[in-house]
């Protein structure tokens, strides 16, 4: 059976890891959303100040419900911050807001890696969705080889993975962004610069811990279906 497949060993690094990241996550931005930065500013008040003299001026702020669960919507063209980071003035808040800020600016400027993975996104949630079913089809009714539909399982799972890889840069690059505005702007001191640092690189954490599940998935998905060979 797929689940009692000796592939799934291959699972256990990358959920410790993913486990490690999202206790890193919460556990930074819990120690600096108790630091206030200098400035005193919100993050929503810093945010509509990033994007008032940037490409993405037009780009409403909204709050939401919820806990880090903050985001960028580009088709409505709205950054929306969440209760723990809106009217925070602390150095996590200010980190989050301004990486989403960033992205808002990635959709203005047209930034490559953002127009790739918003194109390729349409086919790599389809995949997502359908990849596993279909290849469990094709592997429950594949008798002792490989069948068209776990071929076909593996083809759309490529696409999400992909998805998750090309997301590095785009967070990356929004980090990076945040990080300049953020000193530039002087919202944050450099030893505060320090701390939205360490906050958004734990975050970014996350993102390689998804790219990571995803590859190994695929991975135990190529060796079971060649393993009917």
């Amino acid at each position: 059976m797929f689940y009692f497949d000796y592939t799934i060993w291959l699972l256990l690094p990358v959920l410790i890891f993913a486990i490690y990241a999202q206790s890193k996550v919460k556990s930074t931005f819990a120690r600096y959303s108790q630091v206030i930065s200098s400035s005193r500013m919100t993050a929503a008040e810093a945010v509509a100040e990033i994007l008032k003299y940037s490409p993405a001026s037009n780009v409403r702020i909204e709050k939401i419900r919820g806990h880090l669960t903050d985001h960028y919507d580009p088709k409505a063209k709205v950054l929306r911050l969440s209760e723990s980071v809106y009217d925070s003035p602390s150095i996590a808040a200010l980190g989050v807001a301004a990486h989403e800020a960033g992205h808002a600016i990635q959709h203005a400027q047209g930034y490559a890696f953002l127009a790739l993975r918003n194109a390729i996104y349409p086919i790599a949630s389809l995949g997502s969705n359908l990849a596993f079913p279909l290849f469990f089809i094709g592997l429950l009714f594949s008798g002792h080889g490989p069948s068209v539909l776990m071929d076909i399982g593996i083809l759309l799972f490529s696409a999400a993975v992909f998805f998750t890889v090309i997301t590095l840069p785009v967070e990356f690059n929004a980090s990076h962004r945040a990080l300049g505005i953020l000193q530039e702007r002087g919202f944050l001191n450099a030893k505060e610069i320090d701390g939205a640092r360490s906050v958004l690189k734990a975050a970014a954490m996350t993102y390689v811990a998804s790219t990571a599940m995803a590859a190994i998935q695929l991975l135990r998905m190529i060796l079971i279906r060649n393993s009917r060979d």
